[in-house]
């Protein structure tokens, strides 16, 4: 909402200050400033507050404001006088204002730095978070506007107020003069208010997608008259599933005198509905949406399911369409999964909701799938229904304009009925925000995400968000460091899913493999190795195992303590006459259950080969067959394949839970339903998905015990030092662009934070390049700057071990000859650092997710084969030994091949120190130490250069709020 032309012309509307926010109640809200414009819904809403809240908020009875009041309340410098709104459709529900003031409490200008702020939130909307909300931007605001210190009196009998304060994490001080209480809160962000904005933030975005997933009523807006049609069968999906709350049928074209469809009331508009509806399923042309969500808004529908299509799919203009979907959705506190969406499911016995195209609703499950493609919605729901797999819900979000990926990972973090939380994303609108709640979500419940679009450099069509130019390797890396477990297929999303579902985690990855094939065990045995995992030699229990083979094998890998999980291989028995035996995969799955039941816990998986009997009877979910007695002393062989009665197994994994299972919980303190084994087709598949759960149970157990940065760096680090030195560099108006730094001026930087870099002198001419040696000592190494040779030996750009004045002059010599013109090379002279390895170490900062940290060897591994590794900034020691160590050239710097290790706790403390430097100085925008010369003792940087610019904002960081795409 722009100002009047009455408001300050000097101090133009903030509309950056606008935003929506979520409440503790999952309902949303918009927060923005008051205007000139405000003050007939000023007055409407202080009519709406009761006498007791007013006399709370100014100490005495106050029935109504004079036109002086609200003068004063709609009327603001945006300096040092703000006041900020909470709306809902339009309307106030709460208020709140600051006005700076000097320490005599009188009303002040800069460079005062302390106000006097009151809140005023209306009766009906009490409790739902609105004050803290308020404070939080109101807070930033001030801070925006040199602003550091509030100062509040609140009546004693105000307890709700002075609980907004209490809880909110700011350093404050409290006393008691003359009948109030006096609060003075510092605004400075702390651990503890950051803790507490993200606390609320996580529990109001999950109780939003719960109120999405669990409503009270749910009316399908454009359902048919005719049987057919988006909004009809939504309408029959609902009741096939046997939806628990009541169900309406809205459509405008609706005859008057038709009073139910499908057995359920059928209504106009939602205005005829008695009753409150809490989630409307949007199924109409998106020209007439706008229309149903204000009819959905106007009746007090807390959240939409907008499954019509046309919008930024389509290209610029519905983009536009979609943003404006969103505004008028957000303006009267409601949330959407959509538009383009295929729908939602929760299976949950006290809701059982089935408000999407799929057909038939899945199992009852612990795995939650959020997928922002319909096409792939599809595809996991049909291939989980075919291998016996259950889900918790399901949301499909299409072009996920409000509704996103973190949202589901902030309901996943907290729903008991969700084990293991799959997504499949093509986009990422807040990376920096996904791998916190993914790190936060991991470590308590396995997270699996397989990206699309990896390699497009460009977002789907239809998904309006930001893009990140980092690498996808590098993103890779940082969901490894964030515990997300990274897979490339929705197929291998689903093998870990099923895994780690049914499955407790292994304790390390000792692998024993057992079955009646050896082929396919060594097939099993390799594919372990291939996947980093420890395995056992197969055992072979012959062609001529039976069922009870089986058990009694299982059982004693079980209960084998150097044995952490187990992989059963299985190919079909034949009878005596060379036929298959029907039913010998329900009697298999028996005793593999049997056995699992009674050992101890650890994760079994299966490999089979068309047995028959066997996929059905896992797929089944029941364990409920009985061993029957029947001669199985021979495997298909190589003469001829068996005759079969039953059809070809299908090619996908499937699982079985055991009779009689009850909940337990294992040590990785997720509570599971044992006995659920899932089979795989292959053993590649198998032990993929395995090596999954190794890697992310390793990952666990590490992160219960959280890594910390070294008291050293507090002592040996001059944060003010290089804070000056930035701000002198940068200037009084800095460029936008930013600025690249001389190597002195990169020196003294690096050097505030105890990295020193080798001086480098230049060396225009012979001359000038011994009078350089001379300086540094001898031996020297002569180099080229110039940007296409630069770190270039194998062009010969680097000369090395020079020892005297005629080796310098020779090689200068020759550089000119071979190179080009001094004016060209851009010569300097360097003393020599002891022999090492060289390696690189650079931190950059990406404006979607934030500061990263990379490693890698210099040179060929790092530039042509990508061998890199990366960590978000900033750095724990723990992430710093894991960054050199997951390169794959890691060897070559702990004595590869008869070599000295080299000094990796000096590399550390280096990237540790870099990490705190970019941390510290987001101006620092890039850094590149090229190359770090890592000796047996110790270690040297040759080379480095830093970016400055103007740091970019930090979203993750300031007051919580919804994105705006």
């Amino acid at each position: 909402m722009e100002p009047s032309p009455e408001q300050s012309p000097h101090h133009a509307y903030p509309d950056h200050w606008e935003a929506d926010v979520v409440l503790r109640d999952g309902g949303t809200a918009r927060i923005r400033p008051i205007t000139t414009d405000d003050a007939e819904r000023l007055v409407s809403f202080y009519e709406q507050v009761s006498d007791e809240s007013k006399y709370y908020r100014f100490f005495a009875p106050y029935p109504r404001l004079s036109d002086r009041d609200v003068h004063r309340f709609t009327h603001h410098d945006y300096v040092d006088r703000v006041g900020l709104a909470v709306t809902i459709g339009g309307e106030f529900i709460g208020t709140v204002r600051y006005d700076r003031i000097n320490e005599q409490g009188r009303p002040a200008s800069a460079p005062a730095d302390e106000a006097e702020v009151a809140f005023l939130v209306q009766d009906a909307h009490q409790g739902r978070g609105v004050a803290s909300a308020l404070l939080e931007h109101i807070a930033a605001v001030a801070r925006e506007r040199g602003i550091r210190r509030f100062a509040a009196e609140v009546l004693p009998a105000n307890n709700k107020m002075i609980k907004v304060f209490r809880d909110a994490g700011y350093t404050q001080r409290r006393s008691f003069e003359d009948g109030s209480v006096h609060l003075t809160l510092d605004l400075e962000p702390t651990e503890k208010s950051l803790a507490v904005q993200r606390g609320r933030e996580q529990r109001a975005e999950a109780r939003s997608v719960q109120r999405l997933l669990a409503p009270g009523s749910v009316a399908v807006i454009g359902t048919g008259r005719t049987p057919g049609g988006v909004g009809r069968t939504v309408l029959r999906n609902l009741l096939a599933a046997g939806f628990t709350g009541r169900t309406y049928a809205v459509n405008r074209a609706f005859d008057e005198g038709l009073a139910t469809l499908d057995g359920v009331p059928a209504h106009r508009s939602l205005g005829e509905i008695d009753e409150q509806v809490d989630l409307a399923v949007i199924a109409v042309p998106a020209h007439r949406v706008p229309e149903a969500v204000a009819d959905c808004g106007e009746h007090g529908v807390q959240g939409l399911v907008v499954l019509s299509a046309g919008y930024a799919e389509r290209g610029s203009a519905g983009r536009e369409l979609q943003r404006e979907l969103v505004r008028q959705a957000r303006s009267y506190g409601m949330r959407i999964i959509g538009p383009n969406a295929f729908g939602i499911i929760n299976t949950a016995e006290s809701v059982r909701l089935n408000a999407s195209l799929a057909p038939e609703s899945p199992a009852r499950g612990r795995i939650g799938l959020f997928t922002q493609s319909g096409a792939i919605g599809i595809a996991l729901l049909s291939g989980l229904h075919r291998r016996g797999a259950g889900l918790s819900s399901f949301i499909s979000a299409g072009n996920r304009a409000d509704v996103s990926g973190n949202d589901f990972l902030q309901y996943s973090f907290e729903d008991q009925d969700t084990d293991v939380a799959l997504l499949y994303l093509e986009s990422l609108g807040n990376p920096r925000k996904f791998t916190r709640l993914a790190r936060r979500t991991a470590a308590v419940k396995p997270v699996v995400v397989v990206k699309g679009a990896r390699h497009s450099g460009t977002n789907p069509p239809g998904h309006a968000v930001p893009v990140s130019r980092i690498p996808d390797a590098t993103v890779s890396a940082l969901m490894r460091q964030a515990g997300v477990i990274r897979v490339d297929t929705v197929t291998e999303m689903v093998d870990a899913g099923l895994l780690l579902a049914g499955q407790p985690l292994p304790a390390g990855p000792r692998v024993a493999i057992l079955g009646n094939s050896e082929s396919l065990g060594l097939l099993t045995y390799d594919a372990c190795l291939a996947e980093g995992l420890r395995p056992r030699p197969p055992r072979d229990l012959t062609t001529a195992a039976s069922p009870q083979d089986f058990k009694d094998a299982l059982a004693e890998a079980l209960a084998d303590g150097t044995c952490d999980a187990v992989i059963v291989t299985a190919i079909p028995w034949v009878g005596e006459n060379g036929e298959a035996e029907t039913g010998d995969g329900e009697v298999l799955a028996a005793a593999l259950h049997g056995a699992a039941a009674g050992s101890p816990a650890k994760p079994v998986a299966v490999v089979h080969v068309e047995i028959g009997g066997l996929a059905e009877a896992l797929a089944a979910a029941s364990s409920t067959a009985a061993p029957r007695t029947r001669p199985t002393t021979l495997a298909a062989q190589p003469s001829g394949p068996p005759a079969t009665t039953t059809p070809p197994t299908p090619t996908e994994p499937a699982t079985v839970e055991a009779a009689g299972a009850s909940g337990t919980e294992e040590a990785d303190g997720i509570e599971r339903t044992p006995g659920r084994i899932p089979a795989y087709p292959a053993a590649e598949r198998a032990v993929r998905a395995l090596a999954e759960a190794v890697k992310y149970a390793q990952w666990r157990r590490q992160a219960a015990t959280p890594g910390k940065v070294p008291e050293f760096l507090d002592e040996t680090t001059d944060e003010p030092g290089a804070a000056a030195l930035i701000d002198t560099l940068l200037g009084a108006t800095p460029d936008p662009r930013g600025r690249s730094l001389t190597h002195d001026e990169a020196r003294e930087l690096l050097g505030r934070y105890g990295i020193p870099v080798r001086p480098t002198l230049p060396a225009p001419d012979p001359e000038t390049a011994v009078a350089a040696a001379a300086r540094l000592g001898y031996p020297v190494a002569l180099k080229t700057t110039a940007p296409h040779l630069r770190h270039r030996a194998d062009l010969g750009g680097v000369r090395l071990d020079l020892a005297d004045e005629d080796a310098l002059r020779r090689a200068y010599g020759e550089f000119t000859e071979l190179l080009g013109k001094p004016a060209e090379l851009l010569p300097v002279v360097q003393s020599m650092a002891p022999r090492g390895v060289d390696t690189v170490v650079r931190a950059s900062i990406d404006a979607a997710a934030g500061a990263i940290l990379s490693f890698g060897l210099a040179g060929a591994p790092s530039e042509l084969l990508g061998d890199t590794a990366h960590r978000l900034v900033p750095a724990t020691d723990r992430d710093a030994a894991e960054l050199i160590r997951s390169i794959k050239a890691a060897p070559v710097l702990f004595g590869w091949r008869g070599s000295a290790p080299v000094d990796t706790p000096a590399l550390e403390e280096l990237l540790l120190r870099l990490s705190r430097l970019v941390d510290d100085h987001p101006e620092v925008v890039s850094v590149a130490l090229e190359p770090v010369v890592v000796a047996p003792q110790g270690l040297t940087v040759l080379g480095a250069s830093v970016r400055l610019a103007p740091p970019p904002p930090r979203g993750d960081l300031g007051p919580r709020r919804l994105p705006n795409y």
